[in-house]
């Protein structure tokens, strides 16, 4: 039914789209016939033109009024419980009468599809792709950080070869140009920046919808190469109950759960926790050094939903607690401290609230997003590089959607407010910082049922701590043709705020000095896109291909030299040009039935101008490709990916005499290949049995930390990581849900 329904409106909007271009009307009234002869007009019956798919709906009284095209002769009327009938060479305007002669009478049937792991809507106007729920479970999907290994947009990779810190990279650049969302609230900011990917449980997740390049206005203006919002389960769709416990060869343990409940008629309560541990010290490469720091955290999320006629309401807390240390092998620094391991202990407080007011006209609303963080890092310290800090965070957004003389006119406008306060200390040296962003923002879209669309939005800022005004345009258009082509084109500014030390934590898990050249400015970047996506149909099979092209380039950047000096870290506003192409070619299809295949390829050019040269960015892979497969039959299920890495530019080590003597400096890194499977087994209606292997290539960075032996030498650094950090991980989980 919900599938009908779907289909009456998408063909009632498709019939409003084509009215304008028509040269006449063929029109009339359907029937349906009785066994007596007795003729009654039947409403809701799909008339549409077979080549084109473009139709109406007859209403209430059977009537039905279709445009002529002058090449289209196959008409087709299709009712529920009747089978179609075809009318051919209907080229003239005219007046029609049809009549359903006999009934089709079906037994109850169950109709059932697989769900795609990823999609992309061909209706919005931004390219965004939707990895969905069963997207998330073709892989262990621990959390946040681990749910792209089946993505060939977005990569992960290791910040650094100690702290386990996981750095996401679009289009070739790192993910602090990628603005983070939860819920379509900016989150995973500031001292989050490091960790925040491990913050989110992946059982917790719905799903995930990353957009390449500049997205839209409202939420702000700090996606410059891309957007990804984390949309959570909810209370009045999640499971009733579900459980989840995981174990790795890794010696970690992770335990979830969700449940939810109804809390009188119009509200619902959803509880969900999670619980991870590392029990044991692993060194695979035998370098002295952990390979994966021991880490153990506890995170509760709470949230209410309301939802009525004309107001609604989600509220929601969570708390989260994690230790985390690592470095050499043996001991533990947070009851001994030693100078050859760090430590950090977070705790971190969020509290959100989006309410709502709907009013009578259609499309027409008041929302306001409310967000409080608070981040303490706590007591913490990288070998002999004591780091504290904490940083406070509130965020509001006030929107007024509406619409212009129709609904093919629709309007934003809003305002908001981000504050933000660090206290940070480096070495008993304090950098406090407090910032204040008062903003407006309009958005204007046009939508004409069926081919064209477009989104033009422009906001206005200023950033109180850089005294400086920011204006913010962001254009997106897309157009559809009748072959299932459908082609988006963007175009927006986008600015950062930076925090380079809680942004870039990692940094201190080397010896290098950290050297600020000049005072960082506000990052400024322009990024263009086009994207195309086309439909193939063979049979009841579909092909879905997509090529896109996205180019960044930068006005200002903040440059991270580790070029200049094998023994420091430059910190420095752009000097030159700074610019990032990416391309990207992606096919998806059912090869047959509950068999599914991706295959795709990307190609990044990404240089910047570092010590005065313009040069290849460190540690960007100039290409990838990535094959992914999934075959479900019955009760099993089994999925297969392959990642195919190319080489990247490692930075120069010349001066370091460690690396040198022992062969780690190296030009570029070399190519690999990454595979992980997996096989899940339903065991009845709520029992689910999960397996599945990491890197099963066995391929690992050999060595990756300079001077390991000897971590007070000058030489040591952990940051030179360019590739996996352990071996084959296998894990084993279960899973129990009521639904």
């Amino acid at each position: 039914m919900k599938t009908n329904k779907i289909t009456l409106i998408t063909l009632l909007l498709m019939a409003f789209a084509t009215t304008a271009f028509a040269q006449g009307f063929i029109e009339g009234t359907v029937y349906e016939q009785n066994e007596n002869g007795e003729k009654t007009p039947l409403p809701g019956v799909n008339v549409y033109w077979k080549i084109v798919n473009e139709g109406v709906v007859t209403d209430a009284d059977g009537h039905y009024k279709i445009p002529v095209h002058g090449q289209i002769g196959c008409l087709v009327f299709s009712c529920i419980s009747y089978e179609n009938d075809t009318i051919h060479h209907m080229f003239e305007p005219m007046h029609y009468d049809h009549v359903f002669q006999s009934a089709n009478m079906l037994n109850e049937v169950q109709i059932e599809a697989r769900q795609k792991g990823t999609f992309i809507s061909a209706l919005n106007p931004v390219s965004v792709q939707t990895i969905t729920s069963e997207g998330l479970r073709r892989a262990a999907c621990c959390s946040l950080a681990e749910s792209f290994e089946n993505s060939a947009s977005v990569d992960v990779s290791y910040s650094d070869a100690v702290t386990g810190a996981k750095q996401i990279e679009l289009l070739g650049l790192s993910g602090l140009y990628t603005q983070m969302l939860a819920e379509n609230m900016p989150n995973f900011r500031g001292l989050a920046s490091a960790f925040g990917l491990s913050y989110v449980p992946g059982t917790w997740m719905n799903s995930i919808q990353v957009s390449k390049g500049t997205s839209s206005v409202r939420n702000g203006y700090e996606s410059i190469s891309g957007q990804i919002n984390v949309d959570y389960k909810k209370p009045e769709d999640g499971e009733k109950l579900f459980l989840n416990l995981y174990a790795n060869t890794m010696a970690m343990t992770e335990f979830n759960f969700n449940t939810r409940w109804k809390m009188g008629e119009h509200g619902s309560m959803m509880v969900l926790g999670h619980v991870n541990k590392n029990f044991m010290q692993m060194d695979d490469n035998g370098d002295g050094f952990m390979d994966d720091p021991m880490v153990t955290q506890g995170t509760l999320f709470l949230r209410y939903d309301y939802i009525s006629e004309h107001f609604d309401g989600v509220f929601g807390a969570k708390a989260l607690t994690e230790r985390r240390f690592g470095g050499m092998m043996g001991g533990n620094p947070f009851v001994e401290p030693s100078d050859d391991k760090f430590r950090i202990g977070t705790t971190r407080y969020e509290v959100f609230a989006k309410t709502g007011v709907i009013f009578d006209r259609d499309n027409t609303s008041l929302g306001l997003q409310q967000q409080f963080i608070y981040h303490d890092l706590g007591s913490s310290y990288f070998g002999r590089t004591d780091y504290n800090a904490k940083h406070l965070s509130y965020y509001a957004n006030l929107l007024f959607d509406s619409y212009l003389v129709n609904e093919k006119h629709k309007y934003t406008l809003g305002a908001s407010y981000t504050f933000d306060k660090y206290d940070e200390t480096l070495n008993n040296q304090t950098q406090p910082r407090t910032e204040h962003v008062p903003g407006a923002f309009a958005e204007y879209t046009f939508d004409d049922d069926h081919h064209w669309s477009a989104i033009v939005g422009m906001r206005l800022d200023y950033n109180s701590y850089y005294k400086k005004m920011l204006y913010t345009p962001r254009l997106h258009v897309r157009f559809n043709t009748h072959d299932d082509l459908t082609l988006r084109a963007s175009a927006g500014r986008g600015y950062r705020s930076p925090n380079v030390l809680a942004e870039n934590s990692t940094m201190l898990a080397s010896a290098r000095i950290i050297r600020f050249i000049n005072t960082p400015k506000m990052e400024d970047a322009w990024n263009y896109g086009i994207n195309l996506t086309k439909d193939f149909h063979f049979g009841w099979r579909e092909l879905i291909l997509q090529v896109d092209f996205y180019r960044t380039d930068f006005v200002n950047q903040i440059v991270l030299d580790r070029d200049a000096d094998a023994h420091q870290i430059r910190i420095y506003n752009l000097d030159g040009k700074s610019y990032s192409n990416s391309a990207q070619i992606e096919a998806n299809c059912e090869i047959f039935k509950d068999f599914d295949l991706t295959l795709a390829f990307r190609y990044n050019d990404v240089k910047m101008t570092i010590n005065d040269t313009l040069r290849e960015k460190p540690f960007v892979n100039r290409y990838k490709g990535l094959v992914t497969m999934s075959y479900a039959p019955g009760t099993w299920q089994f999925d297969f990916t392959t990642q195919f890495n190319g080489d990247s530019r490692v930075p120069n080590l010349n001066g370091n005499a460690t690396a040198v003597a022992h062969g780690q400096n190296i030009e570029r890194s070399p190519f690999y290949v990454i595979m992980n499977a997996q096989i899940t087994k339903s065991l009845g209606e709520c029992w689910e049995l999960y397996v599945g292997g990491e890197n099963l290539t066995n391929y690992k960075q050999t060595h990756p930390i300079i001077s390991a032996d000897n971590p007070a030498s000058e030489d040591f650094d952990a940051s030179m990581v360019w590739g996996p950090l352990s071996g084959i991980k296998a894990y084993l989980g279960v899973r129990f849900t009521v639904k």
